[in-house]
């Protein structure tokens, strides 16, 4: 009687063995399954990364190719670009690398999509200012023959050459930065971390304007409607105009990038608008946010 008990327990350890072991077989089958596919995943969104990146870093080969007046800028980006693939390749897939390097391609793409869209407009307009100018000259050239009942095209024609002269303020960018102790800036969003902010612009290059110094009136709204910085005040006619800050350019008739910061403490969180002015004249606008 105890032979038939002990057997009917073994038989029941036996039994729970085997359920277990079927179990933990079933488990594994199924981890090394997900495993694969997730390693397929990651392979292929690797791959077609690879592929949007040397498609960017083609295009802005092809916008290079047109020397335009922005052609520093989009060899500049076109470098960050390349850095980017190189690093995609060479990484090993894993989630967290491929998302970081899925977002700086992101970001990176967005800048392209702008200066590119700005190097296509300024190609336009620098033919359209060519044919202009070559046109323009003709016909000063042949008025000069004329009588007086000529004075009138005279003048239509000179009001066009100033238009033409006026230079083209392009690419207004914004960080905000910490800055700490030891000198270094490092970019931040945080309003509450913010010591300097630094604003960019690039005067784009004009044959046919006058070289020479260049004054800009930059000016920075905060959330509240408040022009922060200097907070200076300049006239013109009837228009006052009150800046953050001036900032003055040596132009010699090729692209200049104009880098100027604002130092500070307690920023507002929110919207902020960067005005760029010529003389009385707004030439040039952005925005930017501090969180």
């Amino acid at each position: 009687m105890e032979n038939q008990k002990s057997n009917s327990s073994l038989k029941a350890v036996i039994i729970i063995l085997s359920i277990l072991l079927v179990g933990s077989l079933a488990w594994m089958y199924k981890m090394s399954t997900d495993s694969e596919k997730t390693e397929t995943t990651l392979l292929s969104e690797k791959d077609q990364l690879i592929k949007d990146l040397e498609k960017a870093k083609a295009d802005y080969d092809l916008a290079i190719a047109d020397n335009s007046g922005l052609k520093e800028e989009l060899i500049a980006e076109r470098a960050k670009i390349e850095d980017l693939l190189n690093k995609v390749k060479k990484s090993e897939g894993d989630v967290a690398t491929l998302k970081k390097y899925k977002n700086d391609y992101v970001r990176l793409k967005r800048e392209m999509d702008g200066l590119i869209a700005e190097n296509d407009r300024l190609k336009g307009e620098n033919a359209n200012l060519t044919v202009q100018r070559d046109s323009l000259g003709n016909e000063l050239t042949s008025s000069r023959a004329y009588n007086d009942s000529v004075v009138g095209q005279n003048n239509v024609l000179s009001e066009k050459v100033t238009k033409a002269e006026k230079l083209q303020i392009l690419n207004v960018k914004t960080n905000a930065y910490k800055q700490r102790s030891s000198g270094k800036l490092v970019e931040t969003e945080k309003a509450r971390r913010v010591d300097v902010i630094e604003i960019a612009f690039t005067i784009v290059a004009n044959e046919v304007a006058a070289s020479g110094n260049k004054t800009y009136y930059i000016q920075v709204i905060d959330p509240k409607n408040n022009v922060i910085g200097d907070k200076g005040t300049e006239i013109f006619g009837e228009y006052n105009l009150t800046y953050s800050f001036i900032t003055n350019a040596i132009y010699e008739n090729k692209t200049l990038e104009v880098k100027e910061k604002i130092s500070g403490k307690d920023f507002e969180k929110g919207l902020y608008h960067v005005n760029v002015f010529d003389k009385g004249t707004n030439v040039a606008s952005t925005t930017f946010t501090l969180k």
